[in-house]
């Protein structure tokens, strides 16, 4: 799968999500389980949700204890986000375990998945601006406005694009090298997060 087909994939994740629009649904992830479009998918998935969560959350009216429900779930699907980034450099790993760095060879500034990461989210944010964009209840400045950052967006996935492109075909050829850390995230840790581990003294 070449990174010029990413972008398709997460439009279809995004589109699947807002068929019901519905946090709790369960992903129904298409892809052969295992495939770098499942992870691809699942990922997308994840972020939708997240979304969504993130706009429940702000809701001034909302219950605190509801509020603090939907907190534990934001935590535990960053999680996830994060654990499905991994995956998804992990294929790349596996893909490039045979290529010798060239001698000059440099590093990039993030892994491979850590791009796709972000044009991801990018799905998800050009499809709630071309939502904004073509409300019918809004004022034409509140469309104009819209619009004008729906063109960025379009432009930004482009050159991310472009980028990923350029990163993944560096890495095949030796010019560049994947070298991956994990995130070891602290504040889901009971053995790191000191307010859960003084909890239990």
């Amino acid at each position: 799968m070449k990174p010029s087909d990413f972008n398709a994939l997460f439009d279809k994740a995004v589109a699947d999500y807002h068929v019901t629009d519905d946090v709790n649904r369960k992903c129904q992830n298409p892809y052969q389980e295992g495939s770098l479009e499942f992870l691809l998918y699942a990922k997308c998935w994840i972020d939708a949700v997240q979304w969504h969560l993130e706009d429940i959350i702000r809701d001034p009216a909302i219950d605190p204890e509801k509020a603090l429900s939907i907190k534990r779930w934001i935590d535990r699907s960053n999680q996830e986000r994060t654990d499905m980034v991994e995956f998804i450099d992990s294929y790349y790993l596996d893909k490039f375990k045979d290529v010798v760095p060239a001698e000059n060879a440099k590093i990039n500034t993030e892994t491979p998945a850590w791009a796709i990461d972000r044009l991801s989210i990018l799905a998800l944010k050009i499809y709630h601006m071309q939502v904004e964009a073509s409300r019918k209840d809004a004022d034409e400045e509140h469309v104009r406005k819209c619009s004008e950052k729906l063109a960025v967006l379009l432009q930004q996935r482009k050159d991310l694009t472009t980028a990923i492109c350029e990163l993944l075909e560096d890495i095949g050829s030796g010019a560049k090298y994947m070298k991956v850390y994990k995130q070891m995230k602290m504040y889901n840790d009971p053995s790191l997060n000191p307010v859960l581990y003084a909890s239990k003294k």
